[in-house]
């Protein structure tokens, strides 16, 4: 069921969402708080016992945790430009990592500005552009470029001694895997108050201070638990590696594995695990002092909070430890909501995408929808119903690779033009194999290891058609498709990356 019997029937004494009202008073705050790289598996609130996530658990058990939510493009900057705007990568312009959002485009912070909000951002957004007040609908801007200068001027408070070993300088694909991706698990240099996460915790909440009387939309975006999978030093010798078993690897999986990953040992799989969980360790501590300050400020009762990362990540499923891919590990997110009294605590099961949220935050707000949104509101289910046509699959692609997914509860497809050689670092020994298709029985093989679209072509041609069907909903250049292409053919029309 999509949702539990014992939710169902506590939301009975939930207060009904609000409708959509007018007027600083009646309106909620909101706080939208996200992660980088943060896989919907590595969470307790998610059944994962060697995670240690408390804040996030606890926030999860006190609003709606969407346990089937999944990102419309594994890698960074599409994914946050479609939550973002409301709209598939291809229309949000934002295809590939190093395409900055136009400005033109409408934004959740936009809206909410034109409803009456002072909006802020915090942290790291991939706007690919200087931070400056007033881009994209936010009043206050400090991003990547500004947290970096502000955090870089502040001297720490305490030196780390030289006795204590600690990461290097981070040079992805210069360095060898097992030094970029930290299977040493080596700290970074410094302790927690001066880590750059706890920085932009505390910048988030000083904002708090400055605006508690005032109607806010803040957005705090940590770089945790992205590589190198930075933790300070209080945290080295948390876990020991030999605690993270590295997922086995399948017979189908050796043509696919990047060869940055090929030499990678068991050892070493193991230390990059074990980073990669006291990084998410290290994000949740920043999490829980965004919500105590919050909570300190008697701002936490008509705050809406959501908890959501940009896409997930492999942790050497398949061989993999990145993005870029349309498995589970990649695609599978966190998306938590919570607004006391008005939301219901429960667990939503019904598959969900990144698009859905734009319109899910405009509408418990009370501000405009944008003019064109790919979703719909999930507001039924923060009110203990079914929203009136659930998923029956969900959409992602990563056209870097001119690939594409889509998932439904029994099936995952993938099909590759296999024409692009990509250029994100993870090449494989043949760079362009031509078109390939994968087909995988979730229910049957669920570490999607066996491909049998051979032996089901009408699953493939019904998973084909509903890739195609999104594809011509929400492509920009849709009506300017050529006649008489096969199905195949037409979808990779569309996976070309077309970014201005």
């Amino acid at each position: 069921m999509a949702i539990s019997r014992r939710a169902a029937l506590g939301s009975l004494a939930v207060a009904s969402l609000a409708p959509a009202q007018t007027g600083k008073a009646s309106k909620p705050n909101f706080l939208f708080l996200l992660a980088d790289d943060h896989a919907g598996y590595v969470l307790g609130a998610a059944g994962n016992r060697l995670a240690e996530t408390p804040n996030l658990d606890q926030l999860a058990s006190q609003g709606t945790h969407f346990r089937s939510h999944f990102c419309n493009s594994p890698v960074c900057t599409p994914s946050r430009q479609s939550f973002l705007t409301g709209q598939m990568p291809s229309m949000a312009g934002v295809t590939v990592l190093r395409t900055p959002l136009s400005e033109e485009k409408p934004t959740i912070a936009k809206q909410l500005k034109q409803s009456g909000y002072n909006t802020a951002v915090f942290g790291k957004m991939h706007f690919n552009r200087p931070s400056r007040g007033g881009m994209h609908g936010f009043d206050h801007m400090m991003c990547e470029d500004a947290v970096q200068r502000a955090w870089s001027a502040i001297a720490p408070t305490r030196p780390v001694e030289s006795s204590i070993k600690t990461k290097p300088q981070w040079r992805p694909f210069r360095d060898s895997a097992s030094v970029w991706l930290n299977a040493e698990k080596l700290p970074f240099p410094r302790y927690e108050q001066d880590m750059k996460g706890a920085f932009i915790a505390r910048q988030a909440g000083q904002y708090l201070e400055e605006s508690k009387d005032k109607q806010f939309a803040l957005w705090v975006s940590f770089q945790e638990p992205h590589s190198p999978f930075d933790f300070p030093i209080e945290d080295t010798t948390h876990w020991d590696p030999k605690r993270f078993p590295a997922p086995k690897i399948g017979a189908e999986d050796a043509w696919q594995i990047p060869l940055i990953f090929r030499d990678l040992s068991e050892q070493q799989r193991q230390g990059i695990i074990a980073s990669y969980y006291t990084s998410a360790r290290f994000l949740d501590r920043n999490v829980g002092t965004v919500l105590r300050k919050l909570g300190s400020l008697g701002l936490d009762e008509n705050t809406v909070v959501v908890y959501m990362a940009d896409h997930g990540y492999s942790l050497g499923h398949h061989g993999r430890f990145e993005k870029h891919c349309g498995y589970d590990p990649a695609l599978h997110v966190p998306l938590i909501m919570r607004w006391p009294g008005h939301i219901r605590q429960g667990k939503v099961e019904d598959m969900t995408e990144h698009i859905d949220v734009a319109p899910t935050i405009l509408d418990l707000l009370g501000a405009q929808p944008m003019r064109m949104m790919h979703a719909q509101s999930l507001r039924p289910y923060l009110e203990g119903r079914r929203v009136s046509s659930p998923r029956d699959h969900i959409f992602s692609q990563y056209l870097e690779n001119e690939e594409a997914f889509v998932r439904t509860n029994r099936w995952k497809y993938i099909l590759c033009s296999g024409r692009r050689e990509r250029t994100d670092g993870y090449k494989i020994d043949n760079p362009t194999p031509g078109r390939y298709r994968r087909l995988y029985d979730l229910k049957a093989d669920p570490g999607e290891f066996t491909d049998v679209a051979a032996r089901n072509p009408q699953v493939v041609a019904d998973m084909e058609t509903k890739m195609l069907t999104r594809f011509r909903q929400t492509h920009p250049e849709a009506a300017a498709e050529p006649n008489n292409l096969s199905r195949e053919a037409a979808i990779e029309w569309y996976l070309r990356p077309r970014d201005a």
